[in-house]
């Protein structure tokens, strides 16, 4: 994009003034960043650190990690067997320039293969531009728009000012692995609470939030990082409309350990008319009981109703439901025993809750506009539910027996992750036939 307005040609002319990335920065990030990997193959172990081999005693013993003999580092076990072996990672370098807070976004390739020392490529992809009013504009270079990747760079193309609106598109989420220590941030920043840790939150987010967004200046402050990251990076969070029992919380240090559940132990404390403002409510010793017990009640209190009058309301949703997610019915993927689909009754939400002890009912996860809700079975039985959103298509949850994890949690991300294409495919067609 060719910059047109004073800022944008400023921001240009700044940007070519920056010092390139040094090779001590280089340096870091490959001893930093990258994990150290090893391969068994034919018998041997093949250091790709150190090009060093030898041959195991017990090779059972070393599925996952194992360590080499002659450099005597850690390594992490390749899956399979390969010529040419590949890690890439992010980092981010802080700077000042002209009173903006400058984060430069640095991808690193680590080329690997046995019987050879690694190799190490970087290249600077991006730069976020922020002010000391917390507005943001950014620079990139061009990616290969008919690649499925979203940061499929093209290396040799300038970094170009983008529009105002590039914090719509997904390269702009991009979250470094790491932060380079030796850090350049402006003293509002400081003054607003920023130290030297970002909690694995975007900088730029958290930059630009702690510079216009009081709320996230008073969460840092306070030492609700858990609440903070949330709140920032969260596309489905109401951090805003709980803020009376957020301060609640923060008054009384209570460190929020998981705010997902947190947020729908809230709305269950409204269901029954608490005070929000009240700690021995909001600050419960054992979350995961509380919410566990409110459900249970919520749930008896639902039963307790007519039948007919359920049948009628369960109806109702059903139209809804069905009006909002049919195209997405008949989904299904299958990985041996392992199968996930979408949930296409509201009757069949009501049993997941109790088969499952959460509130993907008695919560009205139905008529969640953006959300997807799938169920996840072993052998015929429901062990995890999966929620999508659709916007932003990426797992906003995925929770087995009491909001806890089942052992196939690993297996039913991965088979979720690789199938959200199809989920987007629907949407395409839905916007094809309006």
């Amino acid at each position: 994009m060719i910059p047109k307005t004073s800022i944008e040609k400023q921001l240009t002319a700044l940007s070519s003034s920056l010092a390139p990335i040094t090779p001590e920065m280089q340096s870091w990030a490959e001893k930093n960043i990258f994990l150290k990997w090893a391969v068994l193959s034919r018998g041997k172990f093949y250091c790709l650190e150190c090009a060093h081999s030898w041959k195991p005693d017990n090779v059972s013993a070393c599925s996952k990690f194992t360590n080499c003999t002659a450099c005597k580092g850690k390594l992490k076990m390749q899956s399979c067997n390969q010529v040419h072996f590949k890690e890439i990672e992010y980092f981010s370098i802080l700077e000042t320039c002209a009173g903006y807070q400058v984060v430069r976004i640095i991808i690193a390739y680590k080329h690997m293969k046995k019987n050879f020392a690694p190799t190490y490529f970087c290249k600077e992809v991006m730069q976020h531009w922020i002010s000391q009013k917390g507005e943001v504009r950014s620079l990139s270079i061009s990616t290969n728009v008919f690649s499925n990747a979203i940061d499929a760079w093209k290396f040799y193309s300038p970094l170009e000012i983008k529009p105002k609106d590039f914090f719509r598109n997904a390269k702009y989420y991009i979250n470094p692995y790491k932060v380079y220590p030796k850090m350049k941030v402006l003293p509002i920043l400081k003054r607003n609470g920023f130290k030297s840790s970002v909690y694995d939150i975007a900088p730029h987010l958290l930059f630009s939030s702690l510079l216009a967004d009081p709320i996230a200046e008073t969460l840092l402050k306070a030492k609700q990082q858990n609440l903070l990251q949330y709140y920032l990076g969260a596309s489905r969070q109401r951090v805003k409309y709980n803020w009376q029992a957020v301060k609640t919380a923060i008054r009384n240090s209570y460190k929020i350990t998981d705010v997902q559940i947190w947020e729908d132990y809230l709305e269950l404390l409204r269901y029954f008319k608490k005070d929000l403002s009240c700690p021995a409510y909001v600050c419960p010793e054992n979350l995961s009981m509380a919410h566990d017990h409110l459900v249970q009640k919520k749930r008896e209190l639902l039963r307790k109703k007519k039948l007919q009058d359920l049948r009628l309301e369960i109806e109702k949703a059903q139209k809804r439901y069905a009006s909002d997610k049919k195209r997405f019915f008949g989904l299904f993927f299958k990985e041996k025993e392992l199968s996930i689909s979408v949930i296409e009754n509201v009757k069949d939400f009501m049993q997941e809750g109790d088969d499952l002890g959460h509130c993907v009912f008695t919560n009205e996860y139905y008529d969640r506009k953006d959300s997807l809700i799938l169920s996840a079975k072993m052998a015929e039985k429901s062990v995890e539910t999966i929620e999508i959103s659709l916007s932003r298509m990426e797992i906003l949850q995925c929770r087995g027996i009491k909001n806890n994890a089942s052992k196939h949690h690993e297996r039913i991300l991965s088979l979720m992750s690789k199938n959200l294409y199809q989920i987007k495919a629907r949407m395409k067609q839905k916007h094809k036939k309006v």
